[in-house]
């Protein structure tokens, strides 16, 4: 009996720290499951919404019939009493693909809200280009901003847009199908948009030209060699 007994007392006590440790290892899964809760937050909000924000650097929507393109992305910080603080520059395109274009830019903490402002902006300052049969530019230009210098040029059809970085999103949104261009100077993206844009903004059309000096755009088109009857015919192809 008093080994039966003692075999029970060795078994209970053996059994009771067995409840006491299990609940040490739940309490421990428990903090492993809320370190990993942490790191999902802070994957949400840091490192992964930068990345994130970052990764969308080509992204195109549509909005209004208007096509909106992210250039750039950049982080800022403010280094202030407490330390810095960090937010994000947007740089956003916009324009409804059949000659009006324009570009604006943003900061706010977080990425999503710097797009939103970025797209506002650059929809209060949309400029009209005119546009050859609607897919190339009239005649050939240069644009020049700070150190940046850029040179635009029409091209057959077929040809395409042969640009690259910010000139390509600037031409995509704004319609053309055919073009050549040329950056010469700085590749910061916010100066290569201005001096496309100001190469864009010297463009003028036939049409314009003719109103401006009292004439018909066949008297124009005709001064290059060509028969009255091609003047007539390309002064009738020409709409703006």
């Amino acid at each position: 009996m008093a080994t039966t007994e003692a075999a029970d007392n060795q078994s209970a006590a053996a059994g009771d720290p067995s409840q006491p440790r299990g609940n040490r290892n739940n309490r421990g899964g428990g903090r492993d499951n809320n370190r990993g809760g942490g790191g999902g937050r802070d994957g949400g909000r840091g490192r992964g919404g930068r990345d994130g924000g970052r990764g969308r650097g080509g992204r195109e929507e549509e909005d209004d019939g208007l096509i909106e393109k992210l250039v750039h992305i950049n982080r800022v910080s403010k280094t202030v009493k407490g330390g810095k603080r960090f937010g994000f520059a947007a740089l956003v395109v916009v324009g409804d693909g059949t000659g009006r274009v324009g570009f604006g830019k943003g900061k706010a903490r977080e990425v999503p809200e710097a797009i939103t402002k970025a797209t506002a902006a650059a929809k209060k300052k949309m400029i009209r280009v005119s546009l050859k049969e609607g897919r190339t530019l009239h005649h050939d230009g240069r644009g020049r901003f700070g150190a940046g210098k850029v040179a635009v040029r029409s091209a057959p059809a077929g040809t395409g847009i042969i640009a690259g970085g910010p000139m390509r999103a600037v031409f995509e949104s704004l319609g053309v199908a055919d073009v050549v261009t040329k950056s010469i100077g700085t590749s910061n993206p916010y100066n290569m948009i201005r001096a496309t844009f100001d190469a864009l903004v010297n463009q003028t059309s036939p049409k314009s030209v003719a109103q401006r000096r009292g004439k018909k755009v066949a008297d124009l088109l005709g001064r290059g060699g060509a028969s009255e009857a091609e003047a007539e015919a390309d002064a009738a192809a020409i709409t703006e």
